[in-house]
């Protein structure tokens, strides 16, 4: 029985460490987006369709995405979830590619001025990020970021933030199956398989789970940019959090 109950975590174990390594390789990771992409229209617009007027459901897309709702209150009544979807995904692709594009241009300026003044000094640079809420120091190689005109910040923030979402939820989420393992035996009282009931309830945590992350990389990519310094002192960020300028680094880049 200790075995099944393994067997079932493994199962999850092998699709998040899947997810980090195509993030950690980077080979895969505008692909991994735009399926996220997807999840995310799929999983929004099945939850709000038939269920919530067409003001809440712009609510809901500017909540999650920040986005303007892509069809007319009339077209919401009348097209089926499926082509919804896909309206919602054709303007998140557009505004993903607005968003990767507006980061490279601020970005490559400063990025090029130190690689062209102190590159030989320093291997990399830390730029700051911010979605509004929350914000982060991205590390990226000033050869490479030069190099690329900064396409590689970018790529860098998108893996970063895939690694540290998966790993919090991840770590919650073990937590959460050792409790479900525990609290399952009771059923066994009621002449109920314990693994059955572990089974299913363990499958909608990981779907939650999953749900969740998705939701919570793409707003935060969609979101994104890189804060002035007035922002920075009106946000009044702490001190670690210093948005008001780029700072370069000798050491390499710290694993999330």
């Amino acid at each position: 029985r200790l075995l099944e109950y393994d067997h079932l975590l493994n199962s999850q174990r092998e699709v998040v460490y899947t997810k980090r390594r195509n993030a950690l390789y980077g080979e895969r990771l505008s692909i991994d987006f735009a399926n996220m992409m997807w999840d995310v229209c799929q999983s929004i617009v099945t939850e709000c369709h038939g269920n919530i007027d067409y003001q809440e459901f712009e609510i809901e897309l500017i909540r999650y995405l920040s986005l303007a709702c892509p069809i007319s209150e009339e077209q919401y009544l009348k097209m089926n979830t499926e082509q919804i979807v896909e309206a919602l995904y054709a303007q998140l692709l557009e505004m993903f590619d607005r968003k990767q594009k507006t980061i490279t241009e601020q970005a490559y300026p400063v990025i090029k001025e130190i690689y062209e003044t102190k590159g030989s000094q320093y291997e990399n640079v830390v730029v700051p990020i911010t979605d509004g809420l929350h914000g982060f120091n991205i590390t990226v190689n000033l050869k490479k970021a030069a190099s690329s005109e900064g396409k590689e910040l970018f790529k860098s923030f998108l893996k970063s933030m895939i690694l540290y979402r998966i790993d919090e939820a991840w770590k919650e989420n073990l937590r959460e199956l050792d409790d479900l393992r525990q609290s399952v035996q009771n059923a066994a009282y009621e002449q109920k398989d314990p693994l059955l009931i572990y089974k299913f309830e363990s499958y909608q945590l990981f779907s939650n789970m999953l749900d969740k992350v998705n939701k919570e990389i793409v707003s935060t990519v969609l979101k994104a940019h890189i804060p002035i310094q007035a922002e920075a002192r009106q946000e009044q960020q702490p001190k670690q959090h210093d948005y008001s300028k780029y700072k370069a680094s000798k050491t390499d880049a710290e694993e999330v």
